[in-house]
């Protein structure tokens, strides 16, 4: 009798902690590498700093087009813009260019 409420008090103890450090364990696991851990947390930062990078190029894009098509657009028309965009559709060229053809 002696021994068996020793040895209970000994191994329920022992068993409980056991329990307790496997579940905190497992929840510990899953917080890292869970499908919503830190894991997952690092790689949607990186792909979400990418697209902002890319986000961010094709503002800067649209805002050159935009300013290329405002130049168009006002009331005095940029000579430059305009004699390229003529050359670009006739297939002219001035007689000072140097034109290189590659393969």
């Amino acid at each position: 009798m002696v021994i068996r409420r020793r040895v209970r008090a000994i191994v329920v103890p022992a068993v409980l902690w056991t329990v307790s450090a496997l579940v905190v364990g497992y929840f510990v696991h899953q917080a890292e590498s869970g499908s919503r851990g830190l894991e997952a947390k690092r790689v949607l930062k990186v792909e979400a700093y990418g697209l902002t990078q890319e986000l961010n190029a094709a503002k800067a894009e649209r805002s050159t087009w935009e300013h290329r098509v405002s130049l168009l657009r006002s009331e005095q028309i940029d000579r430059d813009l305009l004699e390229e965009r003529a050359r670009v559709v006739l297939g002219r060229v001035h007689a000072n260019d140097l034109v290189i053809i590659g393969q």
